[in-house]
Parts: structure tokens; C-alpha cells; sequence
């Protein structure tokens, strides 16, 4: 079955970096985009950012971009999110999710970041 399982939040200080990962089983990773998408307190999901396949085309949420970059590692089955310059605004639970077309048909469990002094 699909298992998609993140990593690398934690607390971290206004303007720090952080590496999440998420590691993919159960379906042919390296055949689909990925997605992140993340969850603030009392808010609905915001997408992030999303990667093709091959890894040669990424975009992203006006908030983030400059700051985040997104990645993948096909041979690990791997996603990654680069976040640096981190704000409080992007405190918040973080998914990693597949793309079928328009829509993100898996997602994991999440992994909590809090942007905080």
C-alpha cells in the first residue's frame, strides 16, 4: 500500500533553516509528482510546492518561493523540502503528498515545524 512518512520538523528560530524529508513506499515514486502541503493552526491546507517526476520542474506558493526548495531523490524514494529564512507565519504541519492530476491522492501523517524565538 501507499506509505508516505515525513521527517525533519522541529522548533526552530525565526530566520533558521530546516530539511524535511519524506520517504515513499508501495507505488512506482519516480512516475509521479509530489506535492507539499502544509497546515497552520485553525487554517486549511495551503499547498507549498510540487515537483515533476524527474525532478526538472518545481513550483511554489508565492509565500515560500525564494526560501523553499523543493527535491527528490528517485533512486531513495525521497522528497525533500529546503526551508530557510524561516518566519513564524510558517509554523505549521507540513505533508508530503502524491499527485494524480489535480488532486493529492495519498498523504502522510505530517511533520510539525514552529517558527518561534
Amino acid at each position: 500500500q501507499v506509505q508516505l512518512v515525513e521527517s525533519g520538523g522541529g522548533l526552530v528560530q525565526p530566520g533558521g533553516s530546516l530539511r524535511l524529508s519524506c520517504a515513499a513506499s508501495g507505488f512506482t515514486f519516480s512516475s509521479w509528482s509530489m506535492s507539499w502541503v502544509r497546515q497552520a493552526p485553525g487554517k486549511g491546507p495551503e499547498w507549498v510546492s510540487q515537483i515533476n517526476p524527474g525532478g526538472s520542474s518545481t513550483r511554489y506558493a508565492d509565500s515560500v518561493k525564494g526560501r523553499f526548495t523543493i527535491s527528490r531523490d528517485n533512486a531513495k524514494n525521497t522528497l525533500y523540502l529546503q526551508m530557510n529564512s524561516l518566519k513564524p507565519e510558517d509554523t505549521a504541519l507540513y505533508y508530503c503528498a502524491r499527485v494524480n492530476y489535480a488532486t493529492a491522492d495519498y498523504w502522510g501523517q505530517g511533520t510539525q515545524v514552529t517558527v518561534s524565538s
